[in-house]
């Protein structure tokens, strides 16, 4: 039989996913701080006797990790080690019937908008006040800043928009505020995230507002990189290069999913570009910031994908020669554009796919970090790992992206801080060097 514990509460939060929940994670814990709750994040003893799991469900194996950890926290429920469960974000706010029909044992699911309704079952109240105060859960000296949320784009494949409502933007003067508090709190680098960050603005100004809001972050004093991810091809702002060119806070480095290069495919995709728009497009990157890093994600295996068509893929792959490049299996997911058509590709030749194309990145990875051996980085130093500190160049975002590995045995280096280091030694996704 259950029995209740005894000791103090102390509410563990758990993120899965994207930068984005990790962001939604940080001011809902910086909430219940204010209220004087005892809050952790991924607690390493794993004895928190309340929890709350922030979800994601992006593709299937997302949806079935977020399922898998409902149900270990269910089981310790169970056994009468955790006393709650709730569960919040975009799995809770795209199935929550489901999920409350098929595991009851959840004392409550949230969505992806209902952090007051979630801080009132935690005993806590809303604070409006607190505007970008949050407990961050990134290494001190960088911080994720989510300067939209929603997204107003069709494409055919995905679901966020089912989860994660329209594009509202945040206004500048409220991300500048935000930005101050985190360099205040020792953050050198900001990662700038949203659905899609090339939209930003049109809601609120009525253009595109992304160039204005990075001249206004460059002002904020401490702030050394600001960094780009999750861009959108169609209707890019380019006037973002000229920012990225003029100031050297702002990384020469842009994450912008492309998923693919056939015109056919993009159309079904409901991307609203093609082959030539997308090719003369980085084209423009190119020419405009010499320098700068591409990071791109394509889609294999979308239903119509043929061996033609992923040829036409493999060979703009190494035409292009992205410096950062991930690939993604088509998942079929269910309420969107693309789950009428037919899933015909079968899994086995997805990821065959995948490996063949990430097989060429790995090479042309190599090569581009092989022209990097003998010259000099500034880099950030996040974590010392056994005999190792692992850094990174203004080229590189954290978790995805190459490391910078020194010896540790030889070198001594303050995590959180810059330092140029000169490159020794490079593998297709890593650089060992020394300070210069």
């Amino acid at each position: 039989m259950r029995t209740k514990t005894s000791k103090k509460n102390k509410i563990n939060v758990v993120t899965l996913g994207c930068s984005k929940n990790v962001y939604d994670s940080e001011v809902l814990m910086g909430q219940l701080k204010a209220s004087n709750k005892n809050v952790v994040h991924e607690d390493e003893n794993d004895d928190g006797n309340i929890l709350v799991i922030n979800n994601c469900v992006f593709i299937c194996k997302a949806k079935e990790e977020s399922i898998n950890t409902i149900l270990h926290y269910v089981d310790k429920k169970e056994a009468g080690t955790v006393d709650k469960v709730f569960v919040t974000g975009c799995l809770s706010e795209r199935y929550k019937p489901d999920l409350e029909r098929e595991i009851s044992d959840v004392d409550q699911y949230f969505g992806t908008h209902d952090l007051p309704n979630l801080l009132q079952a935690l005993e806590a109240d809303y604070k409006h006040e607190l505007i970008g105060e949050r407990l961050t859960t990134t290494p001190k000296h960088y911080a994720y800043l989510k300067i939209a949320e929603g997204c107003d784009r069709p494409c055919s494949f995905c679901a966020i928009p089912l989860m994660r409502g329209g594009h509202i933007s945040t206004p500048i003067e409220a991300l500048v505020t935000e930005a101050e508090l985190l360099a205040k709190n020792g953050v050198k680098e900001l990662i700038l995230i949203a659905q899609d960050l090339t939209y930003y603005g049109l809601d609120l100004y009525k253009k595109r507002a992304l160039a204005d809001l990075l001249r206004e972050l460059v002002k904020v004093p401490g702030i050394e990189w600001i960094r780009l991810h999750y861009a959108f091809p169609t209707g890019f702002p380019l006037d973002v290069l000229d920012v990225m060119k003029k100031e050297p806070r702002v990384c020469n480095y842009l994450d912008i999913p492309l998923q693919h290069i056939n015109t056919q495919l993009l159309k079904s995709m409901r991307r609203g570009t093609s082959s030539e728009k997308t090719i003369d497009l980085i084209g423009k990157f190119r020419e405009r910031v010499p320098d700068m890093a591409i990071r791109t994600t394509l889609i294999v295996g979308y239903p119509g994908e043929t061996e033609e068509y992923f040829e036409e893929l493999k060979e703009f792959v190494k035409n292009t020669r992205f410096e950062r490049m991930g690939c993604f299996a088509y998942s079929h997911e269910e309420n969107t554009h693309a789950f009428k058509l037919e899933d015909d590709v079968p899994d086995s030749v997805k990821e065959k796919r995948v490996a063949e194309l990430m097989e060429i990145q790995g090479q042309i990875s190599f090569d581009l970090n092989q022209q990097k051996v003998g010259k000099v980085f500034k880099c950030i130093f996040d974590r010392k790992e056994g005999n190792f500190f692992i850094g990174r160049t203004e080229f590189d975002s954290p978790d995805v992206d190459n490391n910078v590995i020194v010896d540790a045995s030889k070198f001594y280096i303050q995590t959180g801080q810059f330092i140029d280091i000169r490159i020794n030694e490079a593998t297709d996704f890593d650089l060992y060097g020394e300070p210069a």
